[in-house]
């Protein structure tokens, strides 16, 4: 079977962003700037983005490209022994776990969009979403969304994947640009402004351990590194690509958009509401959306919003579930279609589970998925170089231009001995903050 591949650079691009963009910076990004001090967590992810994210991107587009293949099949077939296939099932995993919570948010997201419509959440926004976010309702509405994303990987690559994203991708910038412009008009207090873009140096020396975990997890999850999923999308990749510039390209538009998120969402917080937040993760369905029920024109304002918060969601998803689709076609021989209908079977069930229990949610939505990231691209830029070795190196610089050739031997010492120490102590953070 003939392995499928991108039409044109621009289109894995669009692809790549929309799959770093997704519910990380919409609506993660917010709800943890929020409860990590505001503008003292904004510093740590912007430290975290340009010194792990874009070198741990790298590595992933490194092993993805040599290897043309999904995870498991990369590190089955390269350089090293059967035990790195391990590494490989945790991209599996990982993918999964995902998708397990993923769904279950992008469900509220096609709800809230509709009854953005019909004002459905205005009267009560915090009594609304306790009452749709768990049971039955988020159950049928991440049914909804999980049933889009799989129709769209279906189809394939070049037809489903780039087709859509190259119309999501845009969408996205164009909404929230315009949704930022008009936040700054209509919420005229500076709080929200201070809170987001005053730099806290007092909050961050207090609680440099959390916020620098809760800062490195959400760079890895927002760049879509550390589950597999942007390997997946490099084994698609020619060779006369510049990695390093795409990469680039990729972590720059993904960071401009979640910094127009907080320009959107804490102006209106703080406008109307008067704080950050409304508590943890429903703080996209409780504050903001009570926002919307006071503002003038807030049901047009409320679909916009929410209309692009589901772009994002997909085009994520649709990245996730590639991973573990890629896998089976590539290792097992099963048909797109067949893949995806078992993945999605599977995915009914794990995220009944999650749409059920606010307590599973809370722990697979949060530390879980932050530890599973980090572990996995810690794996990775250890495998890429001290396993790979100048197979990496000569990866990095194929259809790259001087540049790559500078700056290829430093960045496998970076991210073979500095960064793995660091992705360890955020690690440790991460788990000393839970203690």
């Amino acid at each position: 079977m003939e392995r499928e591949t991108w039409v044109s650079r621009d289109g894995f691009i669009l692809a790549a962003i929309g799959s770093a963009v997704g519910l990380g910076n919409i609506w993660r990004f917010p709800w943890l700037t929020a409860d990590n001090g505001g503008s003292a967590f904004l510093v740590a992810y912007l430290v975290a983005m340009f010194v792990v994210g874009i070198p741990g991107l790298m590595v992933s587009f490194v092993i993805g490209r040599r290897s043309k293949r999904n995870p498991v099949g990369a590190f089955r077939t390269l350089a090293g022994g059967p035990h790195w296939n391990l590494l490989g099932g945790l991209c599996l995993v990982t993918s999964l776990v995902l998708l397990s919570f993923y769904t279950v948010v992008g469900g509220w997201v096609v709800r809230y969009v509709l009854e953005s419509i019909t004002g459905g959440y205005f009267h009560d926004p915090a009594g609304h979403f306790s009452a749709i976010a768990f049971g039955g309702p988020a159950f049928f509405f991440q049914l909804v969304f999980l049933f889009i994303t799989g129709a769209i990987v279906t189809v394939g690559v070049q037809r489903g994947i780039e087709s859509t994203t190259r119309l999501l991708t845009p969408a996205i910038v164009v909404i929230f640009g315009s949704l930022a412009i008009w936040t700054w008009f209509r919420a005229p207090t500076s709080s929200g402004y201070d809170f987001y873009l005053g730099f806290d140096g007092a909050y961050l020396t207090q609680n440099y351990l959390s916020v620098i975990g809760a800062a490195s997890g959400q760079a890895l999850f927002s760049l879509s590194i550390g589950s597999g999923t942007m390997i997946t999308y490099a084994s698609y990749l020619g060779e006369d690509r510049s990695l390093l510039a795409d990469g680039s390209i990729i972590a720059v538009v993904n960071l401009g958009i979640g910094l127009l998120a907080g320009l959107v969402v804490f102006p209106l917080l703080f406008t109307v509401v008067g704080e950050p937040t409304g508590g943890g993760p429903g703080a996209l369905f409780v504050s903001l959306a009570g926002a919307f029920g006071t503002l003038p024109g807030g049901r047009i304002i409320g679909v916009a919003f929410y209309l692009t918060v589901f772009f994002a969601a997909l085009s994520s998803a649709i990245s996730i579930l590639e991973m573990p689709v890629a896998y089976l076609v590539d290792e097992h021989g099963l048909s797109r279609p067949v893949a995806t209908g078992v993945l999605t079977a599977l995915l009914v069930v794990t995220g009944g589970l999650n749409a059920f229990s606010e307590a599973l949610f809370d722990v697979v939505a949060g530390p879980l998925v932050s530890q599973l990231l980090t572990l996995g691209l810690l794996g990775f830029m250890l495998y890429a170089a001290w396993i790979l070795g100048d197979e990496s190196t000569a990866e990095f610089r194929a259809g790259a231009g001087p540049l790559s050739d500078l700056v290829a031997t430093p960045w496998r010492f970076i991210v073979g001995t500095l960064l793995p120490l660091f992705l360890l102590l955020s690690m440790l953070s991460t788990l000393a903050a839970l203690l």
